[in-house]
């Protein structure tokens, strides 16, 4: 198996700073959903939806 490396920190109420072996991210996230955005040029927008669905749309820079 092998070994991960994952830390999260709050900065603000609602923003947080995430921490891998291979890349550093910034979340922001509100009621409503989430933006990420990453060193290795990934970005996730996930949005809350009722009920049991949910929505989620990754890009990534080329």
């Amino acid at each position: 198996m092998p070994i991960t490396f994952r830390k999260s920190f709050r900065i603000f109420p609602g923003v947080r700073l995430n921490l891998n072996r291979k890349s550093i991210s910034v979340t922001v996230s509100s009621k409503a959903g989430s933006r990420t955005w990453s060193t290795n040029g990934r970005t996730t927008t996930s949005h809350n939806l009722p009920g049991p669905f949910g929505y989620r749309k990754t890009e990534t820079r080329k």
